[in-house]
């Protein structure tokens, strides 16, 4: 099921912040968003719910030490889902 990928402003800041002129991280985070929008549970993106603060949303693997944060929203009727994008970053540092 293919699904929408939505970045929130926090998320865009939070990629300048992390990625900002290096190409390779970039790219990385680039791959991860498209396999996100083919299917988010792919095995190799390790998706994996979160728990405490951060209940009810779910995290994925972008690379050795990168992580994106997102939820999985329902769109009007017989829309679907999106996935909306929150964070980015080190696992210190959206954790």
């Amino acid at each position: 099921m293919r699904r929408d990928v939505v970045e929130t402003p926090g998320f865009a800041r939070a990629l300048r912040k992390f990625a900002g002129r290096n190409r390779k991280r970039q790219d990385c985070v680039a791959e991860t968003l498209l396999r996100m929008g083919a299917e988010v549970f792919d095995p190799r993106l390790r998706t994996h719910g979160l728990s405490g603060n951060l209940d009810g949303r779910y995290a994925c693997s972008c690379g050795y030490d990168c992580r994106i944060v997102f939820e999985l929203v329902k769109n009007p009727p017989g829309g679907g889902e999106s996935i909306l994008l929150l964070d980015v970053g080190t696992h210190d540092e959206v954790y």
